[in-house]
């Protein structure tokens, strides 16, 4: 099974540093939309049998040119939402975006149990991920788009791969429309193919990124 991760468009919130988790949430600003638009031209090559999109208005708006030029209608899950912020949401300090953050870095290790303050464990935030991957296996896709969040994909990309190094997604943000492909089953092991258009090659990361990992929403 292939999948075509891809973070949501550029929103309001991402322009002012908030950690904007609520849904259904923000629409896209006009560099959203135009990157939202550019989808169809970069996922060419790609040949994306469903697209799945979170509950949240962005993801929606993200996916709307993709689908019209795939003649495919998106399917909602709320698994695939980003990250909740708990009672960090709508902060913009640095903190608190470290708060979160860290956080997010700390499941990715192995510490599932840890809690977002007010919010969800990484255990909780994994399950409901991976229901919609199992779903979208289940159904029969072989390619799979699924539009989603910054946090939310790097955080599965890292937690269920085999061959991202450790503390990768710390130090490769993903930015706005960007797409991680990963290649593998449900329930075994995923391998990531490219993160922001640079290959992973092996077990080691060939994507350069050495920019600070702030609030990706």
């Amino acid at each position: 099974m292939r999948l075509i991760l891809v973070r949501h468009g550029q929103t309001p919130s991402n322009v002012r540093g908030l950690l904007d988790t609520r849904v259904p949430g923000p629409g896209l600003t006009r560099l959203g939309l135009q990157q939202a638009a550019a989808l169809p031209g970069a996922l060419a090559g790609e040949d994306i049998g469903a697209i799945y999109v979170s509950t949240m208005v962005r993801t929606h708006l993200t996916a709307a040119h993709l689908a019209a030029a795939l003649e495919v209608e998106t399917v909602q899950r709320a698994g695939i939402r980003e990250i909740m912020s708990g009672d960090l949401e709508m902060r913009g300090d640095r903190a608190s975006v470290e708060q979160y953050m860290t956080t997010i870095f700390d499941w990715t290790l192995g510490d599932v149990d840890k809690r977002m303050p007010g919010g969800e464990s990484g255990a909780e935030f994994f399950a409901r991920f991976d229901g919609v991957v199992e779903e979208a296996a289940d159904a029969g896709h072989a390619n799979v788009a699924i539009v989603s969040h910054g946090a939310a994909i790097r955080a599965w990309s890292a937690y269920r791969s085999v061959n991202l190094p450790e503390g990768f997604i710390r130090d490769n943000p993903l930015h706005n429309t960007g797409i991680v492909v990963a290649e593998g089953e449900p329930g075994d092991s995923w391998r990531i193919l490219s993160f922001m258009g640079e290959a992973i090659v092996g077990d080691r990361a060939d994507a350069v990124g050495t920019g600070p990992a702030g609030a990706r929403v």
